[in-house]
């Protein structure tokens, strides 16, 4: 069985800076499962790792994907896939670093994705719908034909909506039984997941100083740049945190500080959501960065574990 480090946690956590010292120890590759880092052009609002930080460590997945084409997770398990294996292949480690988890999932719980193409002309239609009739209207069309999904999304997820939607129009088969069908027992991976957290006033502290320092950086420049090439509010790229509510600022439909403290928000419930999301893995084994006095200490700690769980 292939050996696979996972080191996740939420957003502005500080997983960047301990994964790149614990793949400089481990002699690893850093495989990204960071759902905006994949796209060109767009570095500030993603706080994509910079060539400088990544101190020689081999990353991949990231910066490759044109903002304006459209990327799905089954697009994600089958790069990431390949990546993993030319680690391998190479005699390193490979290493999944991120905060999506879905992308994770998709790779530890080895989902079958064959079943749910897509139907891009249908999709168009329900978008068509939903901006002709509304988004409540396409939320009701899930009411008869998949229930869970009805009163699991809300109308604005609108997104997910329509891919429950397609699925069904697909498959026949409700994308919440699908999801719940799609693992396979055949995991491919001997993994050991480790999740980083700290103390959520001190999170959240830190999520604010980190859209602040975005701002610093340029991330109104960095959006103006991508609307000047022709993305909007439509694109998946554009749906991100950060992007979308500066771009609603750069047409004129919030105020600069509206705008900020909306990053911020979002920013802090996604990062409630993530930590949501890995609580509700049972592989997963917790580093809380608080009951440490250093990085240095953290990836010493992280590094130990892997050795008793992977390679003794």
């Amino acid at each position: 069985m292939k050996n696979l480090v996972i080191l996740a946690g939420p957003t502005g956590v500080g997983k960047t800076h301990i994964s790149i010292k614990l793949a400089k120890e481990l002699n690893g590759e850093i495989i990204s499962s960071d759902s905006m880092q994949i796209y060109k052009y767009m570095d500030i609002g993603s706080a994509k790792v910079t060539k400088e930080e990544m101190n020689g460590i081999v990353h991949h997945l990231i910066d490759f994907l044109d903002p304006k084409e459209n990327f799905t997770v089954s697009d994600y398990k089958s790069m990431a896939e390949e990546a993993i294996d030319s680690v391998l292949l190479n005699n390193k480690i490979p290493m999944l670093v991120g905060g999506t988890g879905l992308y994770i999932n998709s790779l530890i719980n080895n989902y079958d994705f064959t079943a749910a193409d897509c139907d891009m002309e249908y999709r168009k239609y329900l978008q068509e719908q939903a901006s002709l009739k509304g988004k409540i209207y396409v939320h009701e069309m899930l009411k008869d034909i998949d229930p869970a999904s009805y009163h699991k999304l809300f109308p604005n997820d609108l997104k997910r909506v329509i891919r429950a939607l397609e699925v069904y129009k697909l498959t026949g088969t409700p994308i919440s039984r699908f999801n719940s069908e799609k693992k396979v027992h055949d995991i491919p991976y001997n993994i050991t997941y480790f999740v980083l957290t700290m103390d959520r006033k001190k999170l959240y502290d830190r999520i604010n100083q980190r859209v602040d320092k975005m701002i610093e950086s340029g991330l109104v420049n960095e959006v103006k740049m991508l609307k000047h090439m022709g993305l909007n509010e439509n694109m998946q790229s554009m749906k991100g945190i950060g992007y979308k509510e500066m771009l609603y600022y750069l047409e004129g439909k919030i105020s600069f500080d509206e705008a900020v403290y909306l990053i911020k928000k979002g920013s802090r419930n996604y990062a409630k959501r993530q930590l949501t999301w890995f609580r509700k893995d049972n592989r997963v084994q917790w580093v809380d960065k608080d009951s440490f006095s250093s990085e240095d200490d953290i990836v010493k700690y992280i590094k130990g574990r892997i050795k008793e769980q992977l390679f003794y």
